[in-house]
């Protein structure tokens, strides 16, 4: 059996709970080396076979796996995050069906919700944003036309933008050019929940700055939206005492 696991952001007990077990009990273990931290295979047992993925290919990834799997081995694939974003899943699922391996998912803490929880941030705030868009930059690999930051900038809501951390003056620009004023709150976080975590809340205008003067330019992930001020939201109706739920009836004040 194949399991894609999803590591979580960084810190070692970020992990789930499934994934963890399914850690300790894998015969063969591939792991995304150069994003998972390598404290997590210390849940491996000793005689677990381990492969860093950050020196393979696709097909070196499979020449592995699918192996492993028709002599009944248990595998993980240990990607970093949450699996399904930007983990580049489909392509190996896609393999082992046509081989008629079974395999599942176990879900992860993505680097935006690492981060979040590292600035106690909430990217929903009644009033301010209801959405949640989760995006890069074109760098050496395209995106959709359609998907340009400037498109997606143009709805002025929370945005967590991940692989951008060394084209932040570009970025920026894009991302005020799509409609976001210069002054709108930004946050930059490397190695979200990591202990060499660090954390920049700042503005558009001065995001590229303030990441150079802490020399990040990889491993990040880049935050934007009104929400990163955690000012003039609206109180939730859900806890509101004249508001009516399906478990309590309002009451005038």
């Amino acid at each position: 059996m194949i399991n894609f696991v999803g590591a979580g952001p960084g810190a070692t007990d970020l992990i789930t709970v499934r994934g963890m077990e399914l850690i300790k009990k894998a015969d063969i273990i591939i792991y995304a080396g150069s994003l998972v931290n390598p404290a997590l295979l210390d849940y491996a047992r000793k005689e677990a076979e381990i492969y860093d993925s950050s020196k393979m290919t696709l097909e070196e990834v499979l020449d592995v796996m699918i192996p492993a799997a028709e002599t009944g081995k248990e595998v993980v694939r240990l990607h970093t995050g949450d699996a399904s974003i930007y983990g580049a899943i489909r392509e190996q699922m896609d393999e082992l069906d046509k081989k008629g391996i079974p395999y599942a998912t176990c879900p992860g803490v993505s680097a935006a919700f690492g981060a979040a929880s590292s600035l106690n941030l909430e990217y929903t705030l009644p009033g301010i944003s209801q959405t949640l868009i989760i995006t890069r930059m074109e760098g050496k690999t395209a995106v959709p036309e359609k998907e340009k930051i400037e498109s997606l900038a143009a709805h002025g809501s929370s945005m967590a933008i991940y692989l951008s951390a060394g084209m932040l003056d570009e970025l920026s620009k894009r991302l005020i050019a799509g409609g976001y004023s210069e002054d709108t709150p930004a946050a930059i976080v490397y190695k979200a929940t990591w202990p060499e975590e660090k954390k920049i809340v700042c503005t558009l205008k001065n995001l590229a700055a303030e990441a150079e003067k802490e020399k990040i330019t990889k491993t990040a992930i880049v935050l934007v939206g009104d929400v990163i001020a955690n000012a003039d939201y609206e109180r939730s109706k859900l806890y509101d005492p004249e508001f009516t739920t399906e478990f309590r009836q309002g009451k005038k004040q």
